[in-house]
């Protein structure tokens, strides 16, 4: 008996080793992504190039995501293994080529390229790691941890970058991300070594053409596609709006409180929707309150309502990306994981690109951008309404 409880306590311990590992990795992915964001005038001049190509150093994220989302998820169900593996060589050795020259623009997009094809295959795998290693009850806390680290990664970049910059330039900036992701990369490799307690049967991966034909997926791809779009647009698009009403100075701190409500969020929510077996209820949450608070956004300027506001928005809002990939693992089986995830994560990133460049004619206008921005997160409530208003709780 004694050795059965040391064997179980090992077996406990070693899977959340994998997790924590992949959150890191996951974490840093978006962390490289991100990394010119905040200083882009200043890494603008050390490179000089001007601030729109450094928009691009970011801008070749998304790009890749939609065009490798797919195979690499289909690469995730046959061969999971190798291809996690393969993202966080390809992670780490990304970052270690931005140091070689971090004062050359080619070197800088090399690097990025490099992890930007790196990219889908870890976040791709948020699922499958929560599959092979957690029992049924303790996936939707797997995956909230892996989604979490995602929004944990993005306010890393922004707090980082300035500190980091001031003190060292882009160089320091650019080493000390580096270490973070070899470190990261290496666990994670070293985690792969760990057997998984529920392995699934690459043998039984089928073709994507399921996709096509399953409608549950295509209206969780809709809500992504508005989440993750509206979530962009904001990040984007919330200073030169708050700059006409003579708080452009607070959009930092306010996207900063946007998702750092959406890390706690994203740990609390969808494993109580999950066990409740409400997970709609969630989602159509995350849409109205995130509808309201742009209203609320466009009525009262005061920085603390805002806020307070963002803030509400960001908590809802970014757990719904966990509730839906958790949805998701129930739906689809360990057999289509890595491709109902890529399926999904293709529609964030497509709608990341689409409602930036809807909100970018009006935002001359802040009431209607704002005002669009709300008409988008109801336009989520059609498609929500359609899904199961009641789960099998887990």
């Amino acid at each position: 008996m004694t050795t059965d409880i040391a064997v179980a306590s090992r077996a406990g311990a070693a899977r959340w080793a994998v997790l924590v590992a992949y959150a890191l990795l996951a974490a840093c992915t978006q962390l490289l992504w991100l990394t010119y964001a905040a200083v882009d005038t200043r890494s603008a001049s050390a490179l000089h190039v001007s601030v729109a190509l450094v928009g691009d150093l970011a801008a070749v994220f998304p790009l890749a995501y939609i065009i490798l989302a797919l195979p690499t998820g289909r690469l995730l169900d046959t061969r999971f293994g190798q291809a996690l593996g393969l993202g966080a060589l390809l992670t780490g050795g990304g970052a270690l080529v931005r140091v070689v020259s971090p004062e050359s623009f080619a070197w800088q997009m090399f690097g990025q390229v490099v992890i930007a094809c790196g990219q889908p295959l870890v976040l791709n795998s948020i699922n499958k790691v929560a599959a092979r290693h957690f029992a049924p009850h303790e996936r939707a806390t797997a995956i909230s941890v892996g989604t979490a680290a995602l929004f944990v990664g993005i306010l890393a970049a922004v707090l980082m970058a300035g500190p980091l910059f001031d003190a060292g330039g882009l160089a320091l900036l650019l080493w000390v991300e580096a270490i973070a992701a070899v470190v990261a990369a290496v666990l994670m490799l070293v985690s792969l070594r760990i057997p998984a307690a529920s392995p699934d049967d690459p043998s039984a991966a089928v073709s994507l053409r399921w996709l096509l034909e399953d409608r549950f997926m295509w209206l969780l791809a809709a809500l992504v596609f508005i989440g993750m779009g509206t979530y962009n647009a904001v990040a984007t698009w919330l200073q030169p709006i708050l700059s006409s009403f003579g708080e452009g100075d607070a959009a930092g701190a306010l996207i900063a409180a946007l998702t750092f409500a959406g890390i706690l969020g994203a740990a609390v929510l969808p494993n109580a929707a999950a066990r409740a077996g409400r997970r709609r209820l969630v989602l159509l949450s995350a849409l109205v309150v995130a509808a309201v608070a742009f209203v609320a956004v466009a009525a009262v300027h005061n920085v603390i309502w805002l806020g307070v506001w963002m803030f509400a928005a960001g908590f809802v809002l970014l757990a719904a990306l966990p509730v839906v990939l958790e949805w998701s693992e129930v739906h689809a089986g360990p057999e289509r994981q890595g491709a109902a995830v890529g399926f999904l994560l293709l529609a964030g990133n497509l709608g990341g690109l689409i409602l930036v460049l809807v909100i970018q004619p009006v935002i001359g206008s802040p009431y209607l951008a704002l005002g669009l921005l709300a008409v988008i997160a109801l336009l989520g409530l059609p498609v929500v309404l359609r899904l199961p208003a009641r789960t099998s709780a887990v």
